[in-house]
């Protein structure tokens, strides 16, 4: 299966996951996490990463680190250097390796699409800190700057698991995962790579926490996407990675097929640097390329997992872009934010929710929105919120962010 240089231009292929993994403040791995988006869990909790006594805001979807990392390739000097968002990202990276048992990588090129926002941002305040309050200190900076890197992250992630090849980086706010998922899809797809690793994640960073604090973006009550009197989101850190390759060479393997990734459409709103078309004109645009590419129509589309962050401003403008999308048929389609649980995961979010979907059409079940007590008038759709079962065939899942980057990933469960 290694890639071969007349492998390039073929395609197009079905592309499909065999792996997946998931670390949120729901817990470590695929189960816990599906049995918690299942019910509609709320694990939001108080911040205690770091100090939020001088913010508007005290909790969110903070993970507990209380699960041992898997056995992993690194050497114990790699190991005792790893800062909070890495580990997060070796969660989730060393399940879907497990779970996909690609056993016969050595020698082979795969891509590693990776998506971030805040990375490890944490090493950067602490760079800062140390730089600050003693300005002569040189031992152990270095450590500090080469580990904020992400690209670092990425390497610490192919060395964990064995899995090499090229790299790509993508970090445009809270569509980075999307995006990312996006990129190494259209890589298998389009016969550039047999397969591909890729995914997202982010940890909560002080820098990150106190900016969205004073926006005022930050929900002092309790995050509730859609509802009419919404104030805000929560934060919250995560990550998920996703193996997918051809889906002859997974036939061929004997792997279990997990779901069909089948459409991506990304556009850009030139709107507002923070704000969203009013009318939700790009989030349209890259829902209706996704389903273009993957082939289906709006009623075709059993679950639609939205961006729905709880802001004023997002949750109209993506409403508005549901309706424009699906036309006669909005009133039919299944919606539900799933940030109300565990908070805005911004680089990880896209990758979260993507494995969320997959969740969801292996368990047949729709994940429940928070509960509302008004529904925003542009709910014109099927807002969930409650726990429902439901046989699902295809999904999809927005993720908008800062910028005016939009990403849709639609999902199809695998059929012969």
């Amino acid at each position: 299966m290694a890639w071969r240089r007349g492998d390039k231009f073929n395609g197009p292929h079905r592309v499909v996951i065999t792996g997946a993994g998931i670390v949120t403040s729901m817990g470590h791995g695929w189960e816990v996490n599906a049995g918690g988006f299942r019910s509609g869990r709320v694990a939001l909790r108080p911040v205690t990463v770091f100090d939020t006594s001088r913010q508007r805001v005290h909790s969110g979807g903070e993970v507990v680190m209380d699960a041992p990392l898997p056995e992993t390739r690194l050497t114990g000097r790699q190991l005792g250097r790893l800062d909070r968002a890495t580990t997060l990202l070796l969660h989730a990276g060393m399940e879907a390796a497990r779970q996909a048992a690609w056993h016969d990588t050595e020698g082979e090129s795969i891509p590693i699409s990776l998506g971030t926002s805040a990375g490890a941002m944490a090493l950067g305040e602490k760079y800062f800190r140390s730089k600050s309050c003693h300005p002569a200190q040189k031992k152990a900076l270095a450590g500090l700057v080469t580990g904020y890197l992400p690209h670092t992250q990425a390497q610490l992630l192919a060395d964990a698991t064995g899995i090499s090849g090229p790299v790509s980086i993508i970090a445009n706010a809270c569509a980075s995962g999307a995006n990312a998922i996006g990129h190494a899809f259209h890589l298998v797809k389009w016969g550039r790579a047999r397969r591909a690793f890729c995914g997202g994640y982010d940890a909560i960073a002080e820098l990150v926490f106190a900016g969205f604090d004073s926006l005022q973006a930050l929900s002092t009550t309790t995050p509730r996407p859609f509802d009419a009197t919404r104030d805000g989101l929560a934060l919250g850190e995560g990550a998920a990675m996703l193996t997918l390759e051809r889906l002859d060479d997974a036939l061929a393997r004997g792997a279990t097929i997990l779901g069909e990734a089948a459409g991506y459409g990304a556009s850009t709103d030139l709107h507002h640097l923070t704000q969203p078309h009013p009318q939700g004109d790009a989030a349209l645009r890259s829902m209706t390329e996704a389903c273009a590419e993957a082939g289906v129509q709006p009623g075709e589309i059993g679950y639609l997992n939205s961006h729905g962050t709880g802001t004023p401003l997002n949750d109209a403008a993506e409403g508005l872009a549901i309706q424009r999308w699906a036309g006669d048929a909005v009133a039919r389609v299944r919606v539900s934010s799933t940030k109300g649980s565990i908070g805005h995961l911004l680089g990880g979010a896209g990758a979260v929710e993507a494995v969320i979907c997959l969740m969801a059409m292996r368990g047949g079940w729709l994940p429940p929105n928070v509960p509302v007590a008004q529904p925003d008038p542009v709910c014109t759709f099927d807002l969930v919120q409650s726990p429902r079962d439901a046989q699902l065939d295809c999904t999809l899942t927005n993720s908008f962010g800062f910028g005016g980057a939009n990403a849709t990933l639609v999902f199809r469960r695998y059929k012969a």
